[in-house]
């Protein structure tokens, strides 16, 4: 079979296969099909963009070097489950006694008590709530202008304030100030890396080598497939050096710690001091992306629109076009479901893990490096792997997924036995091992497949609809989690309920997304709205596109 160039007269954004005639042997009779498929396949470009610099490229990564969640999503924790453990009691001691190891500890809670720990898991479920909020109004405006960078700056300049301002978390009593900074902290952390991440897609679309890749399929001289198969390595390309780079990023920062953690050990103000570090090396490294992006604007707001209203408008017109994406929202669902047992269960083994080790910033910090180090190793060597024998974004995401069961599933045997099932030393530095070596891989992953099924130049409002699922999601595990343990007094108890989840979630993707034709369904979709582009005007007639129905046989 031999592939024909794509006639001039036709546009070229369409893939046009011509498939010449094919002989059966030994027949008389010359059988000839001709299929053509007038599936797009390329993105369409807004005029103007610019080139992708090494430089701007550069700063991107160093922003998620510094963006690696040491301070907002560990130490902030660790900082306030320990000021609110030192506040509270044990309830069969009564008021004035002090929470051990082994006993509940209970903090005054509306009328009455609750457990340290739900009280954690709720911080966490209103942080994602007020998330969904955040995605949901603003989320979609960031297409429009340059709102999108300015939201980004803002939220990020706010995070490090509530990080810096941990520096006044120095005893029990303010143990509702630890709470509020660390929610504040959480909720913009959450936030910068969704905005961040909605970059990136568009900044893929603009490397040079993307750009050449472009040029070479629309003179016809690498075919459909090709050019699909090498636009999604570039994808995960910038993806998994991008997810590197935070792990790198993991590692310094770790080890920058160490400098303060172990001469100053006896200093009551060290972790305070350790989260200003933390929190000062991310600004160090955050700051040049905001000095080096280049302006690629997203349309202007139409008018009579409103940045607070209209991204409610563009959510409602993203869920409507569920009948015309059906593999982008079939995923975005599952991975909702996928991301609040994966968030919840790493939450709930936090908290296992900060009792069993007293809530030590040092032994915290030892735990952190084993998972970045592996996590640094795995991103480049499931990189490696793909790169070199071409594996699909989706059979890369599978294999993570499958180490994604099985954490809940280990944590279910403690229920039972308290021999396994996160009870010992030795089960957390398994657990930050194995979180590393395939965690971390799935991060960069369920991204990348989210930048395959996203419609080009609508990247903010579905990557928006994509952190409602990753972050926002979890707003539904926590609460579920933590009336759980309040009612049985066991944090193993909210295991199994993580196991399900994880597991349901995982068989929807494995067997009901398909990246190929949910790809060029959103290529066209934003092909038919590619006037959007230029007016920032969703047209919402029904006209739908759907891959299979652009394949016609003649």
């Amino acid at each position: 079979m031999s592939r024909q160039p794509a006639p001039e007269n036709l546009p070229p954004a369409w893939n046009i296969e011509v498939n010449t005639a094919s002989y059966e042997e030994g027949a008389d009779a010359k059988k000839a099909t001709v299929d053509a498929t007038a599936t797009p396949v390329v993105a369409p470009l807004k005029k103007g963009e610019p080139l992708v610099t090494r430089k701007e490229l550069w700063s991107y990564y160093l922003y998620y070097n510094g963006d690696n969640g040491v301070g907002p999503l560990g130490y902030s924790m660790t900082l306030f489950q320990s000021l609110a453990t030192s506040a509270g009691y044990d309830p069969v001691a009564g008021p004035g006694s002090t929470c051990t190891p082994s006993s509940q500890c209970v903090l005054p809670w509306g009328s009455g008590t609750k457990a340290v720990s739900s009280i954690v898991l709720i911080s966490n479920g209103v942080s994602f709530a007020v998330m969904t909020a955040i995605f949901t109004t603003i989320g979609s405006a960031a297409d429009y202008g340059t709102f999108g960078r300015w939201l980004l700056l803002v939220i990020t300049v706010i995070c490090w304030a509530a990080q810096f301002a941990s520096m006044s978390l120095t005893s029990s009593s303010r143990w509702g100030a630890a709470m509020a900074l660390y929610m504040v902290g959480f909720i913009t952390y959450g936030a910068t890396l969704v905005f961040y991440a909605a970059v990136f897609p568009r900044l893929a679309r603009n490397t040079p080598h993307a750009r050449q890749l472009r040029e070479k399929y629309e003179n016809g001289e690498i075919p459909a497939e090709e050019y699909e198969v090498e636009e999604s390595l570039e994808k995960n390309r910038i993806s998994n050096i991008s997810t590197m780079h935070s792990n790198i990023g993991y590692i310094v920062t770790l080890a920058l710690n160490l400098s303060l953690l172990l001469p100053q050990a006896t200093n009551p103000k060290v972790d305070n001091y350790v989260l200003v570090l933390t929190n000062a090396y991310w600004v160090v490294t955050g700051i040049w992306w905001f000095i080096f992006q280049q302006p690629r604007p997203g349309p202007s707001l139409p008018k009579g629109e409103h940045y607070l209203t209209v991204g409610w408008k563009q959510i409602w017109i993203a869920v409507k076009q569920y009948k015309k994406l059906p593999y982008t929202f079939i995923y975005l669902v599952a991975f909702f479901l996928l991301a609040d047992g994966l968030n919840t269960t790493g939450t709930l083994i936090s908290i296992c893990q900060n009792d069993k080790f007293q809530f030590s910033f040092l032994y915290n910090t030892y735990l952190g490096l084993a998972q970045a180090i592996t996590s640094t190793a795995s991103t480049l060597g499931f990189w490696y792997i793909q790169r070199y024998w071409k594996i699909s974004t989706k059979k890369m995401f599978v294999v993570t997924n499958v180490v994604t069961i099985m954490i809940p599933l280990w944590g279910m045997i403690g229920i039972w036995t308290p021999k396994l099932g996160f009870h010992n030393v030795w089960e957390f530095w398994a657990y930050n091992v194995v979180f590393g070596l395939f965690q971390a891989p799935y991060y960069a992953f369920s991204q990348t497949m989210m930048a395959e099924l996203s419609p080009p130049g609508f990247d903010n409002m579905f990557f928006g609809l994509f952190g409602l699922s990753n972050r926002a999601s979890s707003m539904i595990g926590p609460n579920v989690i933590q009336a759980i343990i309040n009612e049985t007094g066991d944090n193993w108890k909210g295991f199994p309920f993580l196991f399900a989840l994880c597991t349901a979630a995982s068989i929807v993707i494995w067997f009901g997304v398909d990246i190929t034709k949910g790809r060029r369904d959103a290529v066209a979709w934003a092909d038919k709205h590619r006037s959007y582009a230029e007016t920032g005007v969703y047209s919402g007639e029904d006209d739908s596109v759907h891959s299979d129905d652009l394949v016609k046989t003649s």
